[in-house]
């Protein structure tokens, strides 16, 4: 079995002038991908490998997830998942390595997005069509595969496990 988690990264500033990729995370997404890791971290779902793209604000999410993680993790950052588009995604995917069992990738819209609608077939049907109609900032897309290796990973291969962002943590815990 293969566990992918799509993640997208937290909210981000615009400061004028700023270039795209250079663009940090604001308190917002601070606390967003700290909820987003804690969540992580108790319901056991801490990736064996994060592949993230580049660009400071999916580092910055990144950053604030791990710190809320009890145990080691892989990562590797992958210039081809800045702003990419959902092929280039499905292929940075496909060449990862059967031992890591589960993947996390971290990365932008619409790319993450229309990956996770591509590669699920089953799955809370109501959980389903949110993801389909949105993938809010800091949002987490759990997909389960039947799969020996990432490279057999293919358009509806998979089973959306959960759909979580942080505003459906935020109603739970109130």
């Amino acid at each position: 079995m293969r566990r992918l988690m799509l993640m997208r990264h937290a909210k981000s500033d615009r400061p004028p002038g700023m270039p795209d990729r250079a663009r940090p995370i604001n308190g917002r997404g601070t606390t967003a991908a700290r909820l987003m890791g804690v969540y992580l971290d108790h319901h056991g779902l801490v990736p064996d490998l994060v592949l993230c793209s580049p660009a400071r604000r999916t580092r910055d999410t990144l950053t604030a997830a791990m710190e809320e993680w009890h145990r080691e993790v892989n990562v590797a950052f992958e210039e081809r998942l800045y702003a990419a588009p959902r092929e280039v995604i499905l292929s940075v995917i496909g060449e990862q390595d059967a031992e890591a069992k589960s993947l996390m990738v971290i990365g932008h819209n619409p790319g993450l997005q229309e990956v996770a609608q591509l590669l699920i077939a089953t799955g809370d049907v109501l959980l389903r069509e949110r993801l389909r109609e949105k993938f809010p900032t800091a949002a987490l897309a759990v997909i389960d595969f039947a799969a020996e290796a990432w490279n057999l990973v293919h358009e509806r291969s998979g089973r959306l496990d959960r759909f979580v962002t942080p505003r459906s943590l935020a109603a739970a815990t109130s």
